[in-house]
């Protein structure tokens, strides 16, 4: 085992001087490329973790964003054909009414965008 564990610290040692060497050798754009790869890399990695720590947050809170969004526009879409039928349902009862509805408003929408 001594031999083993000999081997393996010469081993290591030799590729230890080896990167060094390659590091020496290597240009200032070379190492500020270097350099500026792990910092990206880095930098990603911080990214990553922050979206799974937001996500592990929303999940612990119990909110589901999509879930709320479809129910919030499934309930606006009832609303609107409820009123949209309420509409109908009054103008077949009372079709003059309407139509003298339809016309004031029409007046009253010409009559505020004509002002200058």
């Amino acid at each position: 085992m001594a031999r083993s564990n000999s081997a393996k610290e010469t081993l290591s040692e030799e590729f230890e001087s080896t990167v060094e060497k390659v590091r020496a050798q290597m240009s200032p754009a070379d190492k500020e490329f270097e350099a500026s790869k792990s910092a990206a890399l880095e930098a990603l990695d911080k990214l990553l973790e922050a979206r799974q720590h937001f996500q592990n947050a929303a999940t612990a809170a119990g909110v589901d964003l999509k879930h709320e969004a479809v129910e919030q526009l499934m309930a606006g879409k009832s609303k609107a054909e409820d009123l949209g039928a309420e509409l109908s349902e009054f103008a077949r009862t009372k079709p003059g009414t309407t139509v003298a509805l339809a016309f004031m408003g029409g007046y009253i929408l010409a009559q505020l965008l004509s002002r200058k």
